[in-house]
């Protein structure tokens, strides 16, 4: 009855996002949401690093080539990390749990990576009067953000004994994703820019990683379990990547660097912060497992 129940589930999920692909592509208008003030194509390499390579007759427009390595090669080490973690699960759900995790943020970061830099200009401003503010690559990378961060939370609850928090955490999880899912296919539709936003995915991911910072702490302060400790540093450390982020962003040090010809930006900070906190991720789950 069990393994049936899973099987159903499973083709629920399977299904539900079948449909979503197939609402957002083709009932999106994403095209109506332009950057404000606008951009022509024109402009759009006039204030960002940008090179044109040429592939026999095919030329294409490559935007901050330098900010583009940095976060495919945090895609590719998070996808391989997530593998990894999913290799030597053991039968473990906390790992398995974080090696899907892994696996969906770092299929995000080269959703993000070829929209937000590498082929931006390709994708947001070729055959447009004037360059869109979004697209479905980013869409799909806020999907991928959010499933990753509720996966990490089922993590957490298959982490020691189940009672009430686990089931509790279990729960949210999907009803989480689930709400943002609507949210997104609805903003997307409509469309309203603020439900398609990276600040409204971060209100949802917020509590989460919150809650999970604040458990783990009570959780190591009772019981003295070291995955308890690690877990705090894992998060305690994502919240001071995420915020050395915003100060570089909010100081303005990117256009200040950028009209020195260096190009080093917020993304770069968030980045580069982002594959060591998975390489310890990856040593401690190693040790774990």
């Amino acid at each position: 009855m069990k393994l049936t129940l899973k099987k159903n589930r499973r083709y629920i999920f399977a299904f539900s996002f079948l449909l979503v692909l197939i609402v957002l592509i083709f009932c999106n208008q994403l095209d109506k949401i332009l950057f404000f003030p606008t951009i022509t194509p024109e402009e759009w390499c006039t204030s960002q690093p940008c090179i044109e390579f040429e592939f026999f007759s095919l030329k294409i427009m490559v935007v901050q080539p330098s900010s583009t390595f940095f976060v495919y090669l945090l895609g590719f080490i998070t996808i391989a990390i997530g593998i990894y973690l999913l290799r030597i699960k053991n039968n473990q759900k906390f790992i398995s749990w974080w090696g899907l995790a892994l696996l969906l943020w770092g299929i995000g970061a080269i959703l993000a990576g070829t929209s937000y830099q590498a082929f931006s200009y390709e994708i947001k401003c070729v055959g447009s009067a004037f360059c869109t503010w979004t697209s479905l690559w980013e869409l799909f990378y806020l999907l991928f953000s959010v499933g990753s961060v509720n996966a990490m939370l089922m993590a957490q609850a298959y982490l020691g004994e189940r009672n009430k928090w686990s089931k509790i955490m279990a729960r949210y999880a999907p009803a989480n994703f689930g709400a943002y899912v609507i949210i997104l296919v609805i903003g997307a539709i409509i469309p309203i820019q603020f439900m398609i936003s990276f600040e409204l995915m971060l209100l949802f991911l917020a509590p989460t990683i919150l809650f999970l910072l604040i458990f783990n702490i009570w959780r190591y302060a009772n019981f003295k379990k070291l995955i308890n400790r690690s877990l705090v540093i894992i998060w305690v450390s994502l919240i001071f990547i995420i915020g050395l982020y915003f100060l570089y962003f909010m100081l303005d040090i990117t256009n200040i660097l950028w009209e020195q010809k260096i190009w080093f930006s917020e993304n770069d900070i968030l980045h580069i912060g982002l594959i060591i906190w998975m390489i310890y991720i990856v040593k401690t789950y190693s040790k774990n497992s």
